[in-house]
């Protein structure tokens, strides 16, 4: 369905300022800081999405449009092979320049262009740019989780533990009305039975979607069950008692690795109450979120854990993780809950291409199909997932390794 210029400036404007709202909470400093590789320094967050805005969209189709700055094509441009050489993803914590207040002032340079270039479109101009439009807010959108998930990885590291934000304060994430802490996480396990059968899978309701989204296609599913709610922190606290990180037979042979290479004893966020600790205490653990330093919730769902470790608490559950294929087909299931807003959910899936699968054309052929290969899929939203950004079909990724994302647990078993 076509949009109108009054409907794109709309979004447009809205996301552009989610981003910034997200940053408020956080000063110049915090803004700089790039505590591993795989994550970025919210400054570079907010003008890596603004080059998207003016590599795909200003440049090709704003005539008469000058660069910016000539050197923020090289600084900005994240994997696109492409588009030319660029800055090293393990140095961005090193630019200092352009300041923070540069930065702003290029997200209004360019918002002020794509809106003019909006408004003086024809009907024939509108209907080109408004695809690269929209999938540059859906970019954007990934990013601005990404400002959360990033910095939460940054203040894990420093002494202090600061907060991101008020633990009272429900602004910044606009957290989903059923909040990781509701007391239906209190309810024992129910299996819904799946019947299984040619199920179709991929997105088919009108709307954006991402290329590896498509295409629509069937799949055959056995007979399964799974769970009506996610893994929560009580359920893993009692997996971390029982010896969990201590017991080779639950763990695939990668992921005991990394548990004896790195001597991981719970996730990553976990931390000992020295003053009151017990291993079969669940409350003697405190976790670290961006709300800082609380004490573990028993009824909020687990996150921040790796593929590795939702497959070794699955094993010692006596069930197994979802494939993606699953875990759609029981999207509105009788009884089903906590499917998006709370936790992206681990899946048993390789991030394959579907059949009959084309990366999208142009600049943007290589955003999502390079990827395809040594990653897991991931599959619902989390706290951290912009509102409206989720869907059905969505397909999250990440290496199995992973721990810095909201990810979480859901179980099925076989019938």
């Amino acid at each position: 369905m076509s949009r109108s210029v009054s409907e794109l400036k709309r979004a447009f404007r809205e996301v552009r300022d989610y981003s910034l709202e997200l940053a408020r909470p956080l000063s110049p400093e915090d803004q700089q800081v790039q505590s591993m590789t795989d994550a970025s320094p919210t400054k570079w967050h907010l003008a890596h999405t603004t080059w998207f805005f003016e590599t795909a969209l200003l440049n090709p189709h704003a005539r008469g449009y000058a660069l910016f700055h000539e050197k923020y094509p090289f600084l900005f441009n994240s994997y696109y092979e492409a588009l030319g050489p660029r800055h090293e993803r393990a140095r961005r914590g090193l630019l200092t320049r352009p300041t923070l207040d540069e930065v702003h002032a290029y997200r209004r340079h360019i918002d002020d262009a794509v809106l003019a270039l909006i408004e003086s479109a024809d009907a024939q101009a509108l209907a080109q740019i408004a695809p690269i439009l929209t999938l540059g807010l859906h970019h954007e959108q990934q990013h601005q989780e990404l400002i959360l998930t990033d910095i939460l990885h940054a203040f894990s590291c420093n002494t202090l533990m600061p907060a991101y934000r008020d633990s009272r304060h429900d602004g910044c994430d606009r957290r989903p009305e059923s909040t990781p802490g509701a007391p239906l996480a209190l309810q024992p396990v129910e299996w819904l039975r799946r019947p299984g059968g040619v199920v179709g899978i991929g997105h088919a309701e009108e709307g954006f979607c991402f290329d590896n989204e498509l295409p629509r296609h069937e799949v055959l599913l056995r007979p399964y069950e799974i769970a009506h709610r996610l893994v929560t922190c009580g359920d893993y606290a009692a997996f971390v008692a029982d010896g969990g990180y201590e017991r080779p037979e639950l763990w695939l042979s990668d992921g005991w690795a990394i548990v004896q290479r790195e001597q991981l004893a719970a996730p990553v966020y976990w931390h000992k109450a020295e003053d009151r600790w017990s291993a079969n205490d669940p409350s003697s653990w405190l976790i670290f979120g961006l709300d800082g330093l609380q004490p573990l919730d028993p009824r909020a769902p687990v996150s921040q854990l790796s593929f590795f470790e939702a497959a070794a608490y699955a094993e010692w559950a006596g069930a197994r993780l979802p494939t993606e294929f699953e875990w759609e087909a029981a999207f509105d299931a009788p009884g089903i809950t906590q499917m998006t807003g709370h936790v992206w959910q681990w899946t048993r899936s390789s991030y394959d291409p579907y059949p009959g699968f084309r990366p999208l054309p142009g600049i943007v052929v290589e955003y999502n199909g390079k990827f395809m290969v040594g990653q897991i899929v991931l599959r619902g939203g989390s706290i951290a997932t912009p509102p409206g950004h989720a869907r059905r079909s969505y397909r999250n990724f990440f290496p199995p390794a992973a721990r810095w994302q909201f990810s979480g647990v859901r179980l099925v078993r076989d019938l």
